[in-house]
């Protein structure tokens, strides 16, 4: 069931070509944003005051001000799912994310502030009757639905106060915060970019995506960020070690806008593209017998796990074969997909102990691919140049200067429960380890830590962008990385061998 696009080469970025199959379904999990040409806050989640419009503003379609519609994000909430109500849930998660993309139709098409604010009520009535569905499956099924539930069937308007901003130039400060613990992990230090002061002359980037991002305000030069990085020391019985995997760059081209962990059987549960390395088994509908049958673009052909994350396409004005298909141009993911000039994969140990094995199959997601209306709760972007990796964006792309190359690193999760290979919100069953001292949170054991970095050679300036959920208006906050564990057994005990001992493996 793979949709595995064609590809063409072109010349200095690896630009590629892809026919991509058109896929028929939604975007899971239940929240997000509608907008049109506006740029929201990233700062409203559940339990956030909600923000209507500003009065007298225009409301949706293209030129018609700023304003956005933002929807609680069910999914996030629900921590306890029983086995006999997973199926039923994630298929009104799905039916949730229908009326979302539904309603951004209807608002896209609105001419003024009365047509865009119509769409409101009429989205609310939808929404009510899936989440108290929701509701009563969890029940039936013996579970305890979330508390206020109920609740999170209204959607709301509002403005997003970076619209307008223009990159600050050199000298013109931009000066990044060191991160203060919370959900980021050790070692990651990513700032969170804060509010950039507009610097003169600053243009637009080229090739907007149709007016949902990014824009200029999204980015920030890499030289006015200040050194931001600290990692906790390691400590005596420390982890040490390291295991890197080659799984290439996708030159071969793997995407599809599925995701299995959070939307397993639904095609297009994204709404964004994706990049595949390793295994090439992998879309809406892989069981776990899928994966650990499935060919591998790693190396050692013991590692067949999955690793993938949003592609990064140039706003150039040029599109992709998908401009006409799912999780591309009908989900507000246009430019041209860029192939990383090199992806690199380590497994590090913790700073306060040894590492256990990972259990075969364990999913993990680092970072929230809907943190613009989230909230940064579990937003764990972390953007740089290279060069100058020892100052990390969380909510900016970085301007890089020429001869530097933007990456992107995740730095994933890397403590578990020791019981489950997933949760309900694919959270809960792992953890990030303590950001000062290292230490995993307690009753969970150190597993490897698998750090994600990826880089590109893209023109110096604004004008690219990571394709998002369309509602997320390609926010560089909303970045996030997906792993499936399918290390044959005898490779990940070599592995989690190796870290604790002090090697450097391959």
């Amino acid at each position: 069931m793979g949709r595995t696009p064609r590809r063409t080469s072109r010349k200095r970025s690896k630009l590629a070509g892809r026919a991509i199959a058109a896929s028929a379904a939604l975007i899971l999990g239940g929240g997000g944003m509608v907008a049109v040409n506006v740029y929201a806050n990233a700062g409203e989640g559940p339990d956030s005051p909600s923000t209507t419009t500003r009065s007298g503003e225009q409301g949706g379609g293209q030129g018609m001000g700023m304003a956005t519609i933002s929807c609680p994000d069910v999914g996030t909430r629900l921590s306890d799912v029983p086995d006999g109500a997973r199926e039923d849930v994630d298929r009104r998660l799905a039916e949730l994310d229908t009326q979302i993309t539904a309603a951004y139709e209807k608002f896209a098409d609105a001419r003024t502030t009365e047509q865009a604010q119509a769409v409101l009520g009429p989205l609310e009535e939808k929404r009510r009757p899936t989440i108290e569905g929701i509701g009563s499956s969890i029940d039936q099924a013996g579970g305890q639905p979330p508390q206020g539930i109920d609740g999170m069937a209204p959607c709301t308007m509002r403005a997003d106060d970076s619209a307008g901003q223009q990159p600050p130039q050199d000298g013109d400060g931009g000066q990044q915060p060191p991160q203060d613990g919370g959900e980021q992990p050790p070692g990651d230090g990513a700032g969170d970019g804060g509010q950039q002061s507009p610097g003169d002359g600053a243009e637009q980037p080229p090739g907007q995506q149709n007016g949902n991002g990014p824009e200029a305000g999204d980015f920030v030069d890499i030289n006015s960020v200040q050194p931001n990085v600290n990692r906790p020391g390691k400590k005596r019985g420390a982890s040490r070690g390291s295991f890197t995997t080659k799984c290439g760059t996708n030159e071969n081209g793997k995407f599809n806008p599925d995701n299995v962990i959070a939307a397993p059987g639904v095609s297009n549960g994204a709404h964004h593209m994706h990049d595949y390395v390793g295994n090439q088994a992998t879309d809406a509908f892989s069981s776990d017998d899928d994966l650990a049958n499935g060919d591998t673009t790693c190396r050692n052909q013991g590692d067949k796990s999955t690793y993938y994350w949003p592609v990064l396409r140039l706003q150039n004005g040029e599109d992709e074969n998908d401009a006409g298909a799912d999780g591309g141009g009908k989900d507000q993911n246009v430019g041209q997909i860029q192939t990383p000039s090199s992806v690199t994969l380590k497994f590090a140990g913790n700073p306060t102990s040894k590492v256990v094995a990972m259990p075969r199959f364990l999913r993990i997601i680092t970072g929230d691919a809907k943190s613009l209306t989230n909230g940064d709760a579990n937003a764990n972007a972390s953007w740089s140049c290279t060069g100058f990796e020892d100052r990390q964006l969380k909510d900016k792309y970085p301007i890089c200067p020429e001869g530097s190359q933007v990456v992107r690193t995740f730095n994933f999760q890397s403590c578990w429960d020791g019981q489950n290979t997933d949760s309900a919100n694919h959270r809960t069953h792992v953890a990030f380890a303590d950001a000062r001292s290292g230490a995993c949170p307690q009753g969970f054991k150190a597993i490897p830590q698998l750090v994600q970095r990826i880089v590109y050679d893209v023109p110096p300036g604004p004008g690219f962008a990571v394709d998002s959920f369309p509602e997320q208006l390609h926010k560089p906050i909303t970045d996030h990385g997906d792993f499936i564990n399918v290390f044959d057994q005898r490779l990940m005990n070599r592995m989690a061998k190796c870290i604790n001992s002090g090697q450097r493996c391959k």
